[in-house]
């Protein structure tokens, strides 16, 4: 009975206003976060119930969808940031920016060349100009000369630098391109940040601001900060429509994500069939023939490949090496002889000169050959009757 009471005692005043006292400081000291988390939460569900996307085009701020951006978009228009969308090269010259404007470029795998000058010359004067997820040829037509490597995110990656815009922020997306020579959130490979001059910032994970992701670990904070530095923003989602004459986009940008890795698995699995089919196979083995060829329709065999080939230099080659070896054996000089050794002893038991035989079984490395059939039966005669004279007594 004592123990039951003394449970079912209430709290005493000073215990509950201290437990209130920490909920207080609690609330007050995360209020921003909780507001902005609360925010989203009720911008994803207010997209998801209206009916679907406007638009099915990735990080377009009408896109409910999973790879659209309508979720930061609505937070910040209610955070007072006054969003304007241009869907064209046209569109966005249409629209008036100036020093309290900051400008947000998606997909910028759709920019070509007067595309993007005609970009920076109306943008000049606007206060931030935000590139997400620029690729090599993207950064490079921006005036960022870099080659953004694409890394693992999926673990998260903290800031690591002091900007007041990402400072103890934390972004983690599936992947994102890194570019050498950023500042914030760095890795061994680049950082997620690179700010090639005054006014200019690419960002590479632009995943972290779709209405998929932007609610893993800090890409909402990340999202609102970076894109509500000003009172208006200027998004711009490129058209391929922008394109002129003979320009084009990267390959990468008119494929399916899905393509590239498929492409490195079926690679592999050639490569492991090729190992495969190798070990099972093995080397090759000499076997001898089930049946017995006679020498001469060997001989015959390759003569007449030889002469559908046309090619004397070779037959006439193949007689003189034949040549030399019977002569070498009838004189007993072995299987290792020496040319010129064997010249001189064919001259001396020939009674010819040695330059009619070297002629004959050695000829000089400048020397054209028989050029045509007469010449190389003629060759042939020659060293069938030097044979005989070398056999003789």
């Amino acid at each position: 009975m004592t123990d039951t009471a003394e449970r079912a005692a209430p709290a005493s005043p000073a215990s509950a206003a201290a437990g209130s006292g920490r909920r207080r400081g609690f609330l007050s000291r995360h209020r921003a976060s909780l507001l902005i988390a609360l925010g989203l939460v009720a911008a994803v569900a207010v997209a998801a119930l209206t009916g679907g996307a406007d638009t099915t085009t990735p990080m377009d701020p009408d896109n409910a969808g999973p790879a659209g951006t309508r979720a930061v978009a609505r937070v910040l228009d209610d955070k007072g940031v006054d969003v304007v969308v241009a869907r064209s090269a046209d569109e966005l010259e249409s629209v008036p920016v100036g020093s309290d404007t900051s400008v947000v470029v998606v997909l910028p795998a759709n920019l070509g060349e007067v595309t993007v000058e005609r970009l920076l010359e109306h943008t000049d004067g606007a206060a931030h100009l935000i590139v997400l997820g620029a690729d090599i040829g993207s950064a490079e037509a921006l005036g960022a000369p870099v080659t953004p490597s694409n890394v693992d995110l999926g673990e998260g990656r903290d800031a690591g630098c002091v900007d007041p815009l990402f400072d103890g922020l934390t972004v983690e997306v599936d992947s994102a391109p890194v570019y050498e020579g950023g500042d914030c959130f760095p890795g061994d490979l680049g950082a997620l940040v690179l700010r090639p001059r005054d006014g200019l910032l690419l960002f590479g994970a632009e995943q972290a601001f779709t209405n998929d992701q932007v609610l893993r670990a800090d890409n909402a904070a990340v999202a609102l900060r970076l894109l509500g530095q000003d009172r208006r923003l200027v998004w711009y989602v490129p058209s391929l429509g922008d394109l002129s004459a003979g320009e084009s986009v990267s390959m990468t940008s008119l494929l399916p994500r899905w393509v590239f890795p498929g492409l490195w698995m079926a690679g592999l699995a050639v490569v492991a069939v090729v190992v495969w089919r190798g070990r099972r196979l093995g080397p090759l083995a000499a076997e001898p023939l089930p049946v017995v060829v006679r020498a001469v329709e060997t001989t015959r065999s390759l003569g007449r490949l030889y002469r559908r080939a046309g090619d004397r230099a070779h037959a006439a080659a193949a007689l003189r090496r034949a040549a030399r070896t019977r002569c070498a054996e009838r004189l007993r000089l072995g299987s290792r002889f020496d040319p010129a050794g064997l010249v001189r002893e064919v001259a001396r038991r020939t009674g010819r000169p040695e330059t009619e035989v070297a002629r004959l079984l050695d000829p000089p490395p400048g020397d054209p050959g028989p050029t045509t059939d007469r010449d190389l039966i003629i060759l042939a005669q020659a060293l069938a009757e030097l044979d005989r004279e070398v056999k003789g007594p």
